[in-house]
This record gives structure tokens, sequence and C-alpha cells, in this order.
């Protein structure tokens, strides 16, 4: 049956199923329980399944995080809760030297099934300590599963693939999209079966301009192609979803079809996300291009807190438009 609900909506009851289908799921957090999430994704999950599955912890990153590491490792599959990606780092060396790297260390013996999900990506007048878009640099460790659901069937499915995964997963959720709303049919077997952790998706076909796209960026990315259309312009945008691994052939196969590229990407420019993708572009389909490959990204500055600054730092559709038209000439 199809119900209207929100991207926060959509994740909730994720959590809802997957606590419910087993008692070895449990979330944990600050803030997860009584304020119901610092986002209110975990709203009224306390009422329904106590605080012993749905735990607050003191405002200790590193701990708690250990803790998820930990609980994991006996047995159990913990969803821990980072309320954004800056405060991840305070975590970091739980997620790089114990999770990440238990079960190559072991010989496989050890086994980390940890879901991490944290708040990522900017737009909301949070200023620099709560808008960056770290997802890159998490990305780059070996180990770890990086997940960007950007659409509703995404933020409903993809939550169970992960708790799934033997290796620890980190889910990006972008700000921006909580409110977002739409149709979604919750048991929906398409749905669940599309929202893979390991393919990306078209989410517009074309033949002129491929735009590169995840999170956050994936809605202004199809803005972007909207205004192209009015022009004469055929974009297909494309979704990564998954981070690491990158679909490598997803990237290939869409540059096949249009022969130039747009990597929209809301961290920063040098050394990131976007860089890593043009140049696995460049390496498998470099005479396919008929242009340069072009990068929107985020003003190399901490995010400002003034509206005007903070939109005038991150991509907008109208940057994204200005570079397709620039590959197409």
């Amino acid at each position: 049956m199809t119900v209207e609900c929100t991207y926060r909506e959509a994740m909730r009851e994720a959590m809802r199923e997957a606590l419910r289908a087993d008692e070895r799921v449990f979330l944990m957090g600050e803030d997860v329980g009584r304020y119901g999430g610092c986002f209110g994704v975990s709203l009224g999950l306390l009422e329904e399944f106590g605080p012993e599955r749905i735990r607050d912890t003191p405002l200790s990153e590193s701990a708690f995080v250990g803790a998820g590491i930990g609980a994991a490792i006996n047995g159990l599959r913990p969803i821990v809760e980072i309320m954004t990606v800056n405060f991840s780092l305070l975590a970091l060396d739980q997620i790089l030297n114990n999770a990440a790297t238990l079960q190559h260390m072991s010989g496989g013996q050890i086994q980390v099934p940890l879901v991490i999900r944290m708040t990522t990506g900017a737009g909301r007048q949070l200023a620099a300590q709560h808008s960056h878009s770290l997802e890159g640099w998490y990305a780059h460790i070996p180990g770890l599963r990086v997940l960007a659901p950007a659409t509703l069937p995404d933020a409903r499915h993809m939550l169970a693939a992960a708790l799934a995964d033997p290796d620890p997963v980190i889910v990006f959720e972008h700000g921006s999209l909580y409110n977002t709303a739409g149709a979604l049919d919750p048991g929906s077997p398409a749905d669940s079966a599309a929202a893979d952790i390991t393919h990306a998706a078209v989410r517009r076909p074309g033949t002129d301009v491929s735009l590169v796209a995840y999170g956050g960026s994936l809605p202004k990315a199809l803005e972007a192609a909207e205004r192209l259309a009015a022009d004469g312009i055929s974009a297909e945008v494309l979704d990564l979803r998954t981070l690491r691994p990158l679909d490598q052939p997803a990237l290939t196969a869409t540059v096949g079809r249009t022969h130039r590229v747009v990597v929209v990407d809301e961290g920063w420019r040098s050394v990131g996300l976007s860089a890593e993708v043009a140049a696995r572009i460049a390496e498998s389909a470099f005479y396919e291009l008929d242009a340069p490959i072009e990068r929107v990204c985020t003003a190399e500055v901490p995010i400002p807190y003034a509206r005007g600054l903070e939109e005038a730092a991150l991509p907008q559709a109208a940057d994204i438009v200005a570079a397709a038209r620039r590959t197409v000439g």
C-alpha cells in the first residue's frame, strides 16, 4: 500500500522493521531515546522497544562507537547514531583502527557487523562545525562500506542490507533530505530489491552529458537536468549511492552513453571524492570522452553560517547547468 512519508519517516520505519525482525538489533547514540534523535529519526522507538534496545549514551563518540564494535564482535547487530559527521572525528580511531581493520588483522576470525548512521552536509545554517561533507574521508578507508541513500526507497530499504553485511557499514544521511516527502510503498518488493548497497542507479536517462551525484546533491542534479532539457540538452543523472566501493561499471557505462561528465560533490574539490570519480573515469573510459570532465564542488572554505554565504559556498543547480553547458560547447 502506497503511503505519503518523509525521508526521516522512511529511515525510522527501516529501523523499526529491523528491531522487530531481529532481537540482536539495537540503537545507540546521543539523544536517540527520550529526545527521539537530534533530527527526530528515532522518535517513538524508545516507547515501543524499551531502554535495553534504544540506548541513550553520554557525549562520548569514541566510547559508544567502541561499545558498538564490541557488541558486534559478540554477536549483536548494533546501529550506532552519530549526530553529525563533524562529531564522528572524535570516534575516528575506533572506526579506522578497530572497526575497519579487525577482520583483516585477525585473518577473518573477527567480523564487525556494525552500522553507523550519521548526518552530513550543509544548507541549514548550522555553521562550520555541523555542516561539512566528509564522507569522502570515510570512502578512503578499506574495510568499510559507505552508503549515501538519497531517495525514499533507498532510505527505507538500504538499512536491512547494511545490517546483513559482515563488514562495518557507514550510512550518510544528508540533513537537507530529512523533510523531503513523497509516495512510498513500504512493502514493495521492487523497491526493496532495487535499493541494494552495491550498485549505482540511473535516476534520469540522457544522451548528451552525465551528471554524477549522490546524497543531498542528487535533487540539485535532477533540477539541473530539468533546466538543461528546456534548452534541448539531454542529461543523464547517475546516483552513486555507494561511495565505497564505487560502482566502476556504472561510471564507465554512463560515459559510454553520453561522452561528457559533470561530477557533483558537496565535499571540497581538493583531494576529494569528485577527484576519485574523475580519475576512475579517465582510467576506464578516457577514449569515450568528448570533453574534459567538469567538477562542481563546495568552495574551499569552512561552511559559513550566513545564509547567503552558505548558498554561495555550496554546489547549486545553476552551477551544475553551467558546467554541463561547458562540456557540450
